[in-house]
């Protein structure tokens, strides 16, 4: 199975790709500032909230876009049936919801720049702030790519499966809860920060290390797993290191806030 990573050195190697660059800060500078200020070349800028969702509402804070939105965004951006590399500079937690919902909507050759915009500088490979002319691709979208999760198949799935919660673990306990209108979590659910994926150099654990990681929280051959998180982000970064590990995940893409915007569904908190 070919990697959905791939090293700086690959990168730089390839002649035929469209990169992406997803950065984005939850109430932070807006990313297409740090694109500005030095991206990698050739990298296009691509908008969490603009492109790779939908409006926020009962369907969460990033919905899924329906599939003619992603489809105008990506020819916008520039993709085609080639090779597509996304890269941020956050451990890849929102390059991971590029790289998902391309694979969701059926682009069969993705990967996750492993490490990010550190990794590439740390390779001594170039920076610009050049912005390129990018012409319009041929892209064409077609839902179904990925495994998807709605709320109550969710709920389901925490009494016969695994349910990951990826979200750090004071939220998950309903300690604190510093976007979403209620604390805690769907019943059942398993903790496993997203944060535990990645090196302290933001690339991800080796393909055993996830597995074993995984393995101790209940996943394994034969066992249906789904992840989720506050808004459906951080969870494709868990679905991300599944794939690393060789376990298929399905995204509850709606995540916490959708679940919390109907008040008759349980919430557990400890």
């Amino acid at each position: 199975m070919t990697s959905p990573l791939i090293t700086p050195a690959e990168l730089a190697a390839l002649d035929e790709v469209t990169v992406l660059d997803v950065r984005w800060r939850l109430g932070g500078p807006p990313g297409e500032g740090l694109y500005r200020e030095g991206h990698i070349p050739g990298a296009v800028f691509c908008d969490l909230d603009a492109d790779l969702a939908a409006p926020p509402g009962a369907g969460g804070r990033h919905p899924l876009p329906e599939a003619g939105a992603f489809q105008a965004a990506m020819r916008r951006l520039g993709v085609t049936d080639a090779p597509v590399v996304v890269y941020d500079d956050a451990g890849s937690t929102t390059a991971a919801r590029a790289w998902w919902a391309l694979r969701y909507f059926g682009h069969r050759n993705v990967r996750v720049l492993d490490g990010g915009l550190q990794a590439w500088t740390a390779a001594n490979l170039p920076i610009t702030k050049d912005v390129p002319d990018s012409a319009v691709g041929g892209f064409t979208a077609r839902p179904g790519g990925m495994p998807v999760l709605t709320a109550d198949e969710a709920a389901e799935l925490a009494t016969r499966g695994v349910l990951l919660d990826a979200r750090a673990a004071e939220r998950y306990r309903g300690e604190v809860e510093p976007v979403d209108p209620v604390a805690g979590h769907v019943p059942g659910a398993v903790n496993a920060p997203t944060t535990e994926n990645v090196g302290p150099d933001g690339r991800f654990l080796d393909p055993a290390a996830l597995r074993a990681r995984f393995t101790a929280l209940g996943v394994g051959e034969g066992v249906e797993v789904g992840a989720y998180c506050g808004s459906g982000v951080t969870a494709a970064h868990e679905v991300l290191a599944l794939e690393v590990a060789g376990l298929p995940g399905a995204l509850y893409v709606g995540s916490w806030s959708n679940w919390v915007a109907d008040p008759t569904r349980p919430v557990a908190t400890g």
